[in-house]
């Protein structure tokens, strides 16, 4: 049973949202974001992502007491309140989404992450149990077995049209890939390719490295596995009718819009979407440690095989790439964005994107975190990356900022120095 006091909080936010998404700006932000994917660039975008963050809506601040409805609150509160004070290119959509309930098995061997607690409380670092420990292991794995709870679905959509639908409608699409839980969380519901990010957490990162020279068989059979496992769970999606057009908004995990003319919209909410339509998303953070060749041998053919099913492919996370983009590019032909982190060369990365692929910058996280952000170098990144993509069709996207200390007046500060540096 929701209270007055609640359903208010969350028709007073959905209110709020929507005076956001109905002005102006929304729509020119949407071109410019779109001329960036389309190679067309007229401007570097800026976009800093809070949604990480997780002070930046305090539990104080909610209403809702039903875990469900508190997590919808907590979404609406982290879009109003980063469109009203951050100043960034943020788009707010004229809508808000639910994701599809699921239930996705492990892979027959569980993974159970072991977080450590700072003095804080935080716990930010994290294992996990790493059940394949030897090769005869991976002959226990098992493909995951799907379920979609249709009728649930249908029901947190209808409660939230009953709440508020009047003021901003409410669509499904999204789901959570890696089975993270229950409700409405706004980095889940990505085309995730995340093959390694797997290996790591079945196997450890001693064995993703040394079995390459060790047991180097057992690596081609558990990524061959993985391969496997990942196309058959897009197909899924698709055949269940559950993919969403991810080409019209903001794309989570990336952290980038994608906003692009080359991939069709679909006519009616309705519409059947396929795999050709969206947008992937792959990376390899835990084989950046191995050379290209060695990269290229044992985990790119599969990376690539997945990443051939969509329409466009969004490739990197926090890795470098600079050393094997040549590689990367010539197994993925469908590639069109690049995530360049602070572990990448900026300016060898620079000349190699050229106006052919989207240079998305991503600061280093670092230097606006903690107690005190160093404005030099938060200066100086930017100031480098103008430089560096110059020629490039740029997008600023500052992913990965975990601590702050309550301070998101320093959120505002990056983007309206950036802003000027840009316009400088």
């Amino acid at each position: 049973m929701v209270s007055g006091k609640e359903r208010e909080a969350l028709r007073t936010l959905a209110k709020k949202w929507m005076d956001f998404a109905n002005q102006p700006i929304m729509d020119e932000r949407r071109r410019q974001w779109r001329a960036v994917k389309d190679l067309k660039a007229e401007k570097p975008m800026i976009l800093v992502e809070t949604c990480m963050l997780p002070d930046y809506i305090g539990q104080e601040e909610l209403v809702n007491q039903a875990p469900y409805l508190r997590n919808v609150e907590k979404a609406l509160f982290e879009i109003v309140r980063h469109a009203g004070e951050i100043g960034d290119d943020i788009i707010v959509d004229k809508y808000f989404r639910v994701q599809w309930v699921l239930d996705i098995s492990d892979y027959g061997m569980p993974i159970e992450a072991h977080h450590a607690q700072a003095s804080n409380g935080s716990s930010l670092g994290y294992t996990f149990n790493f059940p394949v420990k030897t090769p005869a292991d991976i002959k226990k794995l098992t493909y995951k077995t799907r379920v979609v709870n249709r009728e649930k679905t249908k029901g947190h959509k209808e409660l939230l049209e009953d709440i508020f639908g009047d003021i901003l409608p409410v669509k499904v699409g999204g789901y959570d890939t890696f089975n993270l839980g229950e409700g409405y969380n706004p980095w889940l519901g990505s085309l995730h390719n995340g093959l390694t990010m797997d290996f790591f957490k079945l196997a450890g990162n001693d064995r993703l490295l040394l079995w390459n020279y060790d047991e180097p068989e057992a690596v081609h059979t558990l990524m061959d596995f993985l391969k496997e496992d990942r196309i058959r769970h897009f197909k899924w999606l698709e055949s269940e009718g559950l993919l969403y057009q991810n080409t019209d908004t903001w794309n989570p995990c990336p952290g980038s819009y994608g906003h692009v003319s080359v991939l069709k919209l679909p006519e009616t909410d309705n519409a059947e979407v396929s795999l050709k339509d969206c947008w992937g998303w792959t990376e390899s953070q835990e084989t950046e440690p191995m050379s290209p060749g060695m990269f290229k041998e044992f985990y790119l053919p599969y990376i690539a095989e997945v990443a051939k099913l969509f329409g466009l492919v969004y490739y990197g996370c926090c890795e470098g790439v600079h050393d094997r983009f040549e590689l990367i590019k010539e197994a993925i032909p469908n590639l069109r964005a690049v995530s360049v982190s602070g572990w990448s060369d900026l300016f060898r990365l620079g000349e190699m994107l050229g106006k052919e692929y989207v240079y998305s910058r991503k600061p280093v996280p670092a230097y606006i975190s903690g107690d005190n952000p160093d404005w030099e170098l938060l200066e100086k990144d930017v100031k480098d990356t103008l430089t560096a993509a110059k020629d490039c069709n740029l997008e600023f996207c500052y992913r990965d900022i975990y601590t702050i200390n309550g301070d998101t007046s320093r959120l505002k500060s990056w983007v309206d120095m950036t802003r000027s540096l840009i316009e400088g």
